[in-house]
Protein backbone atom coordinates (compact mmCIF):
# COMPACT_ATOMS: atom_id res chain seq x y z
CA UNK A 1 0.00 0.00 0.00
CA UNK A 2 1.46 3.60 -1.06
CA UNK A 3 0.55 6.61 0.89
CA UNK A 4 -1.36 8.06 -2.05
CA UNK A 5 -3.84 5.31 -2.05
CA UNK A 6 -5.38 6.40 1.81
CA UNK A 7 -7.54 9.01 1.90
CA UNK A 8 -6.38 12.74 3.72
CA UNK A 9 -3.85 12.66 6.35
CA UNK A 10 -1.23 14.81 4.34
CA UNK A 11 0.32 16.01 7.40
CA UNK A 12 1.15 12.55 9.10
CA UNK A 13 2.24 10.52 5.88
CA UNK A 14 4.84 13.77 5.73
CA UNK A 15 5.60 13.38 9.52
CA UNK A 16 5.94 9.74 8.82
CA UNK A 17 8.07 10.63 5.64
CA UNK A 18 10.15 12.80 7.10
CA UNK A 19 11.33 9.85 10.04
CA UNK A 20 12.56 7.52 7.34
CA UNK A 21 14.73 10.67 5.59
CA UNK A 22 16.09 11.61 9.07
CA UNK A 23 16.54 8.43 10.07
CA UNK A 24 14.78 8.92 13.12
CA UNK A 25 12.12 5.69 12.89
CA UNK A 26 11.37 4.87 16.77
CA UNK A 27 11.35 1.33 17.45
CA UNK A 28 8.39 1.11 18.83
CA UNK A 29 5.01 3.34 17.75
CA UNK A 30 1.64 3.58 18.88
CA UNK A 31 -0.53 4.85 16.01
CA UNK A 32 -3.60 6.39 17.88
CA UNK A 33 -6.62 7.17 16.10
CA UNK A 34 -10.83 6.54 15.57
CA UNK A 35 -12.10 3.93 13.51
CA UNK A 36 -12.35 5.07 9.94
CA UNK A 37 -9.38 7.50 10.50
CA UNK A 38 -6.50 5.23 8.13
CA UNK A 39 -4.68 4.03 10.78
CA UNK A 40 -4.19 0.53 9.85
CA UNK A 41 -3.94 1.56 5.96
CA UNK A 42 -1.41 4.35 7.19
CA UNK A 43 0.67 1.94 9.30
CA UNK A 44 1.12 -0.39 6.30
CA UNK A 45 2.35 2.18 3.89
CA UNK A 46 4.59 3.54 6.36
CA UNK A 47 6.01 -0.06 6.91
CA UNK A 48 6.46 -0.51 2.51
CA UNK A 49 7.86 2.71 2.60
CA UNK A 50 10.47 2.04 5.07
CA UNK A 51 11.44 -0.98 2.81
CA UNK A 52 11.14 -0.01 0.09
CA UNK A 53 14.40 -0.50 -2.57
CA UNK A 54 13.97 2.71 -4.67
CA UNK A 55 12.14 5.27 -2.27
CA UNK A 56 10.32 8.32 -3.83
CA UNK A 57 10.10 12.21 -1.65
CA UNK A 58 6.81 11.20 -0.83
CA UNK A 59 6.07 8.09 -1.55
CA UNK A 60 7.13 4.07 -1.79
CA UNK A 61 8.03 3.03 -5.83
CA UNK A 62 5.76 0.57 -6.08
CA UNK A 63 7.33 -1.60 -8.70
CA UNK A 64 10.54 -2.96 -6.99
CA UNK A 65 10.31 -6.31 -5.71
CA UNK A 66 9.42 -5.38 -1.84
CA UNK A 67 6.85 -3.03 -2.90
CA UNK A 68 5.26 -6.16 -4.87
CA UNK A 69 5.29 -7.71 -1.84
CA UNK A 70 4.12 -5.07 0.75
CA UNK A 71 1.10 -5.20 -2.19
CA UNK A 72 -0.11 -8.27 -1.46
CA UNK A 73 0.50 -8.30 2.02
CA UNK A 74 3.10 -11.31 1.64
CA UNK A 75 6.26 -9.87 2.21
CA UNK A 76 8.20 -12.18 4.70
CA UNK A 77 9.21 -9.83 6.82
CA UNK A 78 5.86 -8.33 7.64
CA UNK A 79 4.10 -9.78 10.16
CA UNK A 80 0.43 -8.78 11.64
CA UNK A 81 -1.26 -9.65 15.28
CA UNK A 82 -5.04 -8.75 15.30
CA UNK A 83 -7.53 -9.97 17.57
CA UNK A 84 -9.14 -13.55 16.91
CA UNK A 85 -11.52 -16.04 17.92
CA UNK A 86 -9.24 -18.71 19.76
CA UNK A 87 -10.88 -22.39 19.29
CA UNK A 88 -8.97 -25.79 18.69
CA UNK A 89 -8.63 -25.14 14.49
CA UNK A 90 -7.24 -21.77 15.52
CA UNK A 91 -4.89 -20.51 18.44
CA UNK A 92 -2.80 -18.07 17.00
CA UNK A 93 -3.66 -14.98 14.84
CA UNK A 94 -1.86 -16.58 11.55
CA UNK A 95 -4.24 -19.30 11.06
CA UNK A 96 -6.95 -16.92 10.01
CA UNK A 97 -3.78 -15.25 8.07
CA UNK A 98 -5.85 -16.02 4.56
CA UNK A 99 -8.79 -13.99 6.66
CA UNK A 100 -6.78 -11.28 7.05
CA UNK A 101 -5.20 -11.06 3.81
CA UNK A 102 -8.04 -10.80 1.87
CA UNK A 103 -10.11 -8.37 3.89
CA UNK A 104 -6.96 -5.70 3.30
CA UNK A 105 -6.95 -6.86 -0.12
CA UNK A 106 -11.10 -5.96 -0.50
CA UNK A 107 -11.11 -2.91 1.52
CA UNK A 108 -7.83 -1.97 4.65
CA UNK A 109 -10.69 0.55 5.99
CA UNK A 110 -12.69 -1.58 8.39
CA UNK A 111 -13.71 -2.07 11.81
CA UNK A 112 -13.89 -4.89 14.25
CA UNK A 113 -17.04 -5.44 13.77
CA UNK A 114 -16.55 -5.91 9.94
CA UNK A 115 -13.74 -8.41 10.81
CA UNK A 116 -15.33 -10.23 13.43
CA UNK A 117 -17.84 -11.19 10.23
CA UNK A 118 -15.81 -12.61 8.43
CA UNK A 119 -14.74 -14.95 11.35
CA UNK A 120 -16.58 -17.72 13.09
CA UNK A 121 -17.11 -15.93 16.71
CA UNK A 122 -20.05 -17.80 18.03
CA UNK A 123 -20.28 -17.23 21.22
CA UNK A 124 -16.48 -15.92 21.87
CA UNK A 125 -14.95 -12.42 22.84
CA UNK A 126 -12.40 -11.65 19.93
CA UNK A 127 -8.84 -11.17 22.37
CA UNK A 128 -4.82 -11.29 21.38
CA UNK A 129 -4.15 -14.62 23.82
CA UNK A 130 -0.90 -15.55 25.30
CA UNK A 131 -0.14 -17.75 22.74
CA UNK A 132 -0.51 -15.39 20.28
CA UNK A 133 2.38 -13.17 22.37
CA UNK A 134 4.65 -16.28 22.15
CA UNK A 135 4.20 -16.62 18.64
CA UNK A 136 5.17 -12.76 18.50
CA UNK A 137 8.56 -13.49 20.14
CA UNK A 138 9.37 -16.66 18.29
CA UNK A 139 8.82 -14.87 14.82
CA UNK A 140 10.96 -11.44 15.61
CA UNK A 141 13.99 -13.47 16.97
CA UNK A 142 14.73 -14.66 13.42
CA UNK A 143 16.46 -12.74 11.01
CA UNK A 144 15.04 -10.90 8.63
CA UNK A 145 14.83 -12.67 5.27
CA UNK A 146 15.11 -10.03 2.26
CA UNK A 147 14.45 -7.01 3.90
CA UNK A 148 16.45 -4.36 5.55
CA UNK A 149 13.86 -4.13 8.73
CA UNK A 150 11.30 -6.44 10.00
CA UNK A 151 7.88 -5.16 10.71
CA UNK A 152 5.31 -6.02 12.94
CA UNK A 153 1.96 -4.21 12.54
CA UNK A 154 -0.25 -4.96 15.62
CA UNK A 155 -4.05 -3.87 15.15
CA UNK A 156 -6.16 -3.51 18.38
CA UNK A 157 -3.55 -4.22 21.13
CA UNK A 158 -6.58 -2.68 23.43
CA UNK A 159 -7.77 -6.75 23.29
CA UNK A 160 -4.42 -8.00 24.38
CA UNK A 161 -4.71 -8.89 28.46
CA UNK A 162 -2.30 -8.84 31.59
CA UNK A 163 -0.82 -11.67 28.86
CA UNK A 164 0.32 -8.57 26.89
CA UNK A 165 3.20 -8.19 29.60
CA UNK A 166 5.01 -10.99 27.71
CA UNK A 167 6.01 -8.57 25.10
CA UNK A 168 7.04 -5.85 26.99
CA UNK A 169 11.10 -7.06 26.80
CA UNK A 170 11.14 -7.85 23.41
CA UNK A 171 9.16 -4.48 22.51
CA UNK A 172 11.99 -2.72 24.93
CA UNK A 173 15.20 -4.16 23.49
CA UNK A 174 14.31 -5.67 20.53
CA UNK A 175 16.48 -7.06 17.91
CA UNK A 176 17.92 -5.41 15.76
CA UNK A 177 16.54 -3.83 12.66
CA UNK A 178 12.56 -4.45 14.41
CA UNK A 179 9.91 -1.87 13.92
CA UNK A 180 6.93 -2.39 15.79
CA UNK A 181 3.79 -0.63 15.07
CA UNK A 182 0.49 -0.65 17.43
CA UNK A 183 -2.80 0.52 15.55
CA UNK A 184 -4.83 1.60 18.60
CA UNK A 185 -8.44 3.37 18.94
CA UNK A 186 -8.73 3.47 22.71
CA UNK A 187 -5.85 4.49 24.50
CA UNK A 188 -7.04 3.94 28.12
CA UNK A 189 -7.97 0.16 27.20
CA UNK A 190 -4.75 -0.32 26.54
CA UNK A 191 -1.60 -1.81 29.02
CA UNK A 192 0.43 1.25 30.96
CA UNK A 193 3.34 -0.89 30.64
CA UNK A 194 3.28 -1.03 27.29
CA UNK A 195 1.66 1.97 26.37
CA UNK A 196 5.31 3.36 28.13
CA UNK A 197 7.62 2.12 26.04
CA UNK A 198 5.90 3.19 22.68
CA UNK A 199 5.81 6.94 21.09
CA UNK A 200 2.57 7.67 20.09
CA UNK A 201 2.06 9.30 17.03
CA UNK A 202 -2.24 10.89 17.40
CA UNK A 203 -4.22 10.42 13.94
CA UNK A 204 -6.63 12.84 13.45
CA UNK A 205 -10.28 12.36 12.24
CA UNK A 206 -10.83 12.97 8.41
CA UNK A 207 -12.35 16.49 8.17
CA UNK A 208 -16.13 16.64 6.74
CA UNK A 209 -14.82 18.14 3.83
CA UNK A 210 -12.28 15.25 2.68
CA UNK A 211 -15.00 12.95 3.51
CA UNK A 212 -17.07 14.78 1.11
CA UNK A 213 -14.93 15.13 -1.41
CA UNK A 214 -14.31 11.35 -1.04
CA UNK A 215 -18.31 10.57 -2.02
CA UNK A 216 -18.34 12.77 -4.68
CA UNK A 217 -15.30 11.70 -6.32
CA UNK A 218 -14.98 7.91 -5.25
CA UNK A 219 -18.59 7.06 -5.62
CA UNK A 220 -20.58 9.71 -7.39
CA UNK A 221 -22.78 11.17 -4.88
CA UNK A 222 -24.25 14.98 -5.38
CA UNK A 223 -22.96 17.46 -3.18
CA UNK A 224 -25.81 17.63 -1.14
CA UNK A 225 -25.91 13.72 -0.50
CA UNK A 226 -22.20 13.36 -0.17
CA UNK A 227 -22.77 16.59 2.65
CA UNK A 228 -24.71 14.78 4.81
CA UNK A 229 -23.29 11.27 4.42
CA UNK A 230 -19.84 12.85 5.51
CA UNK A 231 -22.03 14.99 8.75
CA UNK A 232 -23.25 11.82 9.83
CA UNK A 233 -20.28 9.85 9.48
CA UNK A 234 -18.19 12.50 11.15
CA UNK A 235 -14.90 12.04 10.38
CA UNK A 236 -15.47 7.56 9.96
CA UNK A 237 -14.88 7.12 6.55
CA UNK A 238 -16.54 3.32 7.24
CA UNK A 239 -19.28 5.16 8.68
CA UNK A 240 -19.60 6.68 5.08
CA UNK A 241 -19.16 4.23 2.97
CA UNK A 242 -21.99 2.49 4.63
CA UNK A 243 -24.53 5.15 4.31
CA UNK A 244 -23.03 4.90 0.56
CA UNK A 245 -24.24 1.11 0.44
CA UNK A 246 -27.05 1.85 2.40
CA UNK A 247 -26.23 -0.82 4.92
CA UNK A 248 -28.58 -0.79 7.48
CA UNK A 249 -28.05 -1.79 10.99
CA UNK A 250 -30.64 -3.90 12.84
CA UNK A 251 -29.49 -2.46 16.00
CA UNK A 252 -31.97 0.47 15.40
CA UNK A 253 -34.69 -1.33 14.75
CA UNK A 254 -34.16 -3.85 17.55
CA UNK A 255 -33.57 -0.64 19.95
CA UNK A 256 -36.74 0.99 18.88
CA UNK A 257 -38.62 -2.11 19.30
CA UNK A 258 -37.00 -3.12 22.99
CA UNK A 259 -38.40 0.23 23.99
CA UNK A 260 -41.71 0.09 22.70
CA UNK A 261 -42.20 -3.46 24.59
CA UNK A 262 -40.86 -1.55 27.74
CA UNK A 263 -43.26 1.40 27.10
CA UNK A 264 -46.11 -0.52 26.57
CA UNK A 265 -45.43 -3.38 29.86
CA UNK A 266 -45.30 -5.50 26.90
CA UNK A 267 -44.00 -8.37 29.24
CA UNK A 268 -44.44 -11.28 27.36
CA UNK A 269 -42.83 -10.19 24.09
CA UNK A 270 -39.97 -8.77 26.36
CA UNK A 271 -39.27 -12.09 27.65
CA UNK A 272 -39.08 -13.65 24.22
CA UNK A 273 -36.60 -10.45 23.46
CA UNK A 274 -34.63 -11.80 25.97
CA UNK A 275 -34.59 -15.58 24.63
CA UNK A 276 -33.62 -13.72 21.41
CA UNK A 277 -30.84 -11.54 22.35
CA UNK A 278 -29.06 -14.52 24.85
CA UNK A 279 -27.87 -16.21 22.02
CA UNK A 280 -26.60 -13.37 19.96
CA UNK A 281 -23.35 -14.17 21.41
CA UNK A 282 -21.51 -11.75 23.61
CA UNK A 283 -19.94 -9.29 20.85
CA UNK A 284 -23.43 -8.75 18.94
CA UNK A 285 -25.02 -8.37 22.75
CA UNK A 286 -22.51 -6.03 23.36
CA UNK A 287 -22.62 -4.19 20.20
CA UNK A 288 -26.42 -3.44 20.98
CA UNK A 289 -25.69 -1.95 24.30
CA UNK A 290 -23.62 0.34 22.66
CA UNK A 291 -25.92 1.57 19.70
CA UNK A 292 -28.30 1.83 22.51
CA UNK A 293 -26.08 4.09 24.59
CA UNK A 294 -25.32 6.39 21.29
CA UNK A 295 -28.72 6.36 20.02
CA UNK A 296 -29.89 7.73 23.62
CA UNK A 297 -27.04 10.18 23.86
CA UNK A 298 -28.56 11.82 20.56
CA UNK A 299 -32.15 12.15 21.80
CA UNK A 300 -30.83 13.50 25.21
CA UNK A 301 -29.41 16.54 22.71
CA UNK A 302 -32.87 16.72 21.23
CA UNK A 303 -34.17 17.10 24.50
CA UNK A 304 -31.67 19.36 25.27
CA UNK A 305 -32.50 21.69 22.64
CA UNK A 306 -29.48 20.80 20.56
CA UNK A 307 -31.39 19.22 17.40
CA UNK A 308 -28.16 21.07 15.15
CA UNK A 309 -25.96 18.38 17.13
CA UNK A 310 -27.83 15.44 16.42
CA UNK A 311 -25.64 12.86 13.50
CA UNK A 312 -28.67 10.18 13.07
CA UNK A 313 -30.06 8.90 9.96
CA UNK A 314 -33.26 10.71 8.64
CA UNK A 315 -34.97 7.58 9.30
CA UNK A 316 -33.67 6.90 12.70
CA UNK A 317 -33.80 10.74 13.27
CA UNK A 318 -37.66 10.63 12.99
CA UNK A 319 -37.89 7.91 15.26
CA UNK A 320 -35.61 9.57 18.06
CA UNK A 321 -37.98 12.39 17.55
CA UNK A 322 -40.94 10.53 18.66
CA UNK A 323 -39.23 9.13 21.94
CA UNK A 324 -38.17 12.59 22.71
CA UNK A 325 -41.43 14.54 22.30
CA UNK A 326 -43.89 11.78 24.02
CA UNK A 327 -42.24 8.95 25.76
CA UNK A 328 -38.69 10.37 27.20
CA UNK A 329 -37.33 13.55 29.41
CA UNK A 330 -33.62 14.08 30.13
CA UNK A 331 -33.86 11.99 33.58
CA UNK A 332 -35.61 8.52 32.11
CA UNK A 333 -32.48 9.05 29.24
CA UNK A 334 -30.01 9.15 31.89
CA UNK A 335 -31.15 6.17 33.91
CA UNK A 336 -31.98 4.02 30.65
CA UNK A 337 -28.01 4.95 29.75
CA UNK A 338 -26.63 4.07 33.16
CA UNK A 339 -28.62 0.45 33.03
CA UNK A 340 -26.97 0.10 29.56
CA UNK A 341 -23.85 1.09 30.58
CA UNK A 342 -24.17 -1.51 33.80
CA UNK A 343 -25.32 -4.26 31.59
CA UNK A 344 -22.09 -3.63 28.93
CA UNK A 345 -20.32 -3.81 32.17
CA UNK A 346 -21.61 -7.06 32.89
CA UNK A 347 -21.50 -8.56 29.78
CA UNK A 348 -18.05 -8.16 29.07
CA UNK A 349 -17.13 -10.03 32.70
CA UNK A 350 -19.45 -13.09 31.41
CA UNK A 351 -22.86 -12.48 33.50
CA UNK A 352 -25.60 -14.88 32.33
CA UNK A 353 -27.36 -12.76 29.62
CA UNK A 354 -30.41 -13.94 29.94
CA UNK A 355 -30.67 -12.88 33.66
CA UNK A 356 -29.06 -9.91 32.73
CA UNK A 357 -31.69 -8.76 29.75
CA UNK A 358 -34.67 -9.34 31.46
CA UNK A 359 -33.28 -7.69 34.99
CA UNK A 360 -32.99 -4.10 31.99
CA UNK A 361 -36.13 -5.14 30.70
CA UNK A 362 -38.17 -4.91 33.29
CA UNK A 363 -35.89 -1.64 34.48
CA UNK A 364 -37.28 -0.16 30.93
CA UNK A 365 -41.35 -0.90 31.83
CA UNK A 366 -40.00 0.92 35.30
CA UNK A 367 -38.29 3.96 33.92
CA UNK A 368 -40.74 4.43 30.53
CA UNK A 369 -43.96 3.34 31.47
CA UNK A 370 -44.15 4.17 35.33
CA UNK A 371 -41.24 6.82 35.18
CA UNK A 372 -40.11 5.08 38.26
CA UNK A 373 -36.26 6.53 38.00
CA UNK A 374 -33.83 3.79 39.88
CA UNK A 375 -32.03 6.19 43.22
CA UNK A 376 -29.31 8.21 42.36
CA UNK A 377 -30.74 9.47 39.22
CA UNK A 378 -32.95 11.80 40.11
CA UNK A 379 -31.43 15.10 38.75
CA UNK A 380 -32.48 18.89 38.89
CA UNK A 381 -31.88 21.06 35.38
CA UNK A 382 -32.11 24.72 35.11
Amino acid sequence: MQFKEIIGQENIKQQLIQTVAENRISHAQLFLSCDGSGALPLAIAYAQYINCLDKKADDSCGECSSCRKYERYIHPDLHFSYPFFASKDVRVAVDVLEEWRSMLLADPYFDIDIWRSKLSAENKQANINIAECHDIIKKLSYKAFEAKTKVLIMWLPEYLDKEGNALLKIIEEPPQNTLFILVANNQEQILSTLLSRTQIVKIPKLSYAIVENYLMEGHGLPENQATEYSFLADGNLIEAKSLVSNTQNENADKFAEWLRMGYGNRVLDLTGFVEQIAGWGRENQKNFLKYGISFLRECSLLLSGAEALVKLPPRVLETAKKLATHVLDLNMADAIISELEQAHYHIERNANPKILFLDVSLQLVKIIKFKTLPKGTQYIYN
